[in-house]
């Protein structure tokens, strides 16, 4: 059973900047990824950002250069720094992580003014 709390969300001024972090609790196999999906209103979740075990990350094109995905493996913990946020930006993200099975946090609501 392995639990993922979020948070970090919040509302921001196109150009701001958000850190959100999501950190796992409980014991279950080693988590070999981390990442982030995010759903706007009305549209279809998306994947944002993930990291294997060996670092290695992947992102969106569209937030290439504007969002950084770290974990801490030790603590079973992953971060999403967003920087230059924009206001399709605006969604709910959600954790993820990987093991033998994917489990989800509970999602934090980021909204984007202009």
């Amino acid at each position: 059973q392995v639990q993922l709390v979020e948070s970090g969300g919040g509302l921001v001024q196109a150009g701001g900047s958000l850190r959100l972090s999501c950190a796992a609790s409980g014991s279950a196999a080693s988590i070999a990824a981390m990442g982030w999906y995010r759903q706007a209103p009305e549209k279809q979740r998306e994947l944002v950002a993930y990291s294997n075990s060996g670092g290695k990350t992947n992102y969106q094109d569209s937030v290439k250069g504007r969002f950084t995905i770290s974990r801490d493996n030790a603590k079973n913990t992953v971060y999403l720094q967003m920087n230059s946020l924009k206001p399709e930006d605006t969604a709910v993200y959600y954790c993820y992580a990987r093991s033998l099975e994917v489990y989800w946090g509970q999602g934090t609501q980021v909204t984007v003014s202009s």
